[in-house]
């Protein structure tokens, strides 16, 4: 083989191995997580409108919990004003998790116990996107509080 023979091996070994994951995978998509909005607490308001509509908080919660953090925090605001001129406390346990909590025992919720069966409303979602939510790094849970 020539130099150029070897260049053009090298990359096409390169390649198939480069596309061999995506060749494995394809046609074997992982079923979208089937979200429980039926808990009962969103039974006992009779309500299953959120603070804003499905859409937006599908796009754009991280973005909302990020603005409420720096809100809360930096400039002391709680109260949140919607879409629809309707006011929310910032909190993620009283506003968020009160509705959006699979277990109503168990409010807040940790990496370790995700995959106990504990509070799966938000982990199913970001283990389907792949995603990691990092909540738990400034807020502890009662299990973490009690060790």
């Amino acid at each position: 083989m020539s130099k150029g023979g070897k260049t053009i091996g090298g990359l096409l070994i390169f390649v198939v191995i480069a596309i061999m994951p995506f060749l494995y995978n394809m046609g074997k998509a992982d079923a979208k997580p089937e979200i429980n909005t039926d808990t009962p607490v969103i039974r006992e308001l009779g309500a299953t409108q959120c603070i804003e509509g499905t859409e937006y908080m599908r796009e754009n919660h991280m973005h909302l919990l990020l603005e409420w953090r720096d809100a809360v925090v930096r400039e002391g605001k709680t109260t949140y004003t919607n879409s629809q001129g309707e006011q929310f406390e910032m909190s993620l346990q009283n506003t968020c998790l009160n509705c959006h909590n699979d277990t109503p025992e168990t409010v807040y919720y940790t990496a370790e116990t995700a995959n106990q069966g504990d509070n799966q409303f938000c982990y199913s979602c970001h283990n389907y996107a792949a995603v990691e939510p990092d909540c738990w790094a400034c807020h502890a849970g009662p299990r973490e509080a009690e060790k």
